[in-house]
């Protein structure tokens, strides 16, 4: 049951508009609508509310205080309704639409380059992609799927392991000097990048090398890998980055490998979805393309 005070789209559309125009005369042209119908729903609006939420000042309209701080909610709540509805007019009716949450420089490097491969196989799936660094609660958020890294809850999520991560040292081949491969000497000699929600990347790297951790803390900071993996190629420093991600770099030859060494990441790529979410039939066909793509 709708609750009495709760404003009408139309409601927030006229005081909007009132807000902007100054005047119901002119919200009323700029809506469409009658003089007295915008009247009437600022009205209803301020009766629904309980508050004044203009001045009435030589027939023109001022916000009040409490006017002024509902405004930003208004703003916000209409803005959200439109970009709700753009976004369900995007899909464009096709029946079978899948929302997934994946790690930025994954979406960008891996997975977009190869949705080709997907659409030819399930041209009736939309794909609607969203980028998250942090864990997605699939509980909470409105997702289907979510490619990360980390734990999750086996108990509550179905898991398709996707890699392993296997993290690599790459330069600029102009920083290399000629040099094919640097020690860890070498390395801490020259500026290192860091990955700053990963910060203790390089202090792994160097935990067995007895160089001072002060120093590999120290460096331009980026926060994804993508800007990692740009600022190396740029020449700003070494950059440890995992291996599946710079490939294209590594061949083309704008990146080159400073250390013939490797260290294994702390958790894989996984794809986590709710349980039973494989009967979805959109979902159902990304799970089957994907474990083909890696393996």
């Amino acid at each position: 049951m709708r609750r009495a005070f709760i404003p009408t789209v139309s409601e927030l559309q006229a005081f909007r508009a009132c807000v902007r125009f100054g005047t119901t005369m002119r919200a009323a042209d700029h809506l469409g609508l009658t003089q007295s119908s915008v009247s009437r729903s600022v009205g209803q609006l301020e009766d629904r509310l309980g508050v004044h939420l203009f001045h009435r000042v030589r027939q023109r309209l001022v916000l009040s205080d409490a006017g002024r701080r509902f405004l930003r909610d208004a703003d916000s709540i209409l803005d959200e309704l439109h970009e709700a509805a753009v976004r369900v007019m995007a899909f464009g009716g096709q029946a079978d639409v899948l929302s997934l949450a994946v790690l930025p420089t994954f979406a960008d490097r891996w997975l977009i380059p190869r949705l080709g491969r997907f659409h030819r196989l399930a041209p009736h799936v939309t794909i609607d992609i969203a980028v998250r660094l942090d864990p997605v609660d699939l509980e909470a958020e409105p997702f289907d799927a979510v490619i990360q890294r980390g734990p999750v809850d086996q108990a509550t999520t179905g898991i398709v392991p996707l890699f392993d991560e296997e993290l690599i040292v790459v330069a600029a081949p102009a920083l290399l000097a000629g040099r094919r491969f640097l020690d860890d000497a070498e390395l801490a000699a020259l500026p290192l990048l860091q990955q700053s929600t990963r910060p203790t990347l390089w202090l792994e790297w160097f935990q067995a090398a007895g160089i001072d951790p002060r120093t590999t803390l120290r460096g331009h900071r980026f926060e994804q890998f993508s800007m990692l993996i740009e600022a190396a190629a740029a020449g700003l420093g070494v950059a440890l980055v995992p291996r599946l991600l710079v490939g294209p770099e590594l061949q083309s030859g704008r990146l080159a490998l400073a250390s013939q060494n490797a260290i294994a990441g702390q958790h894989p790529y996984r794809l986590a979805y709710r349980p039973g979410g494989e009967e979805q039939p959109g979902l159902r066909e990304f799970l089957s393309w994907i474990k083909t793509e890696t393996s």
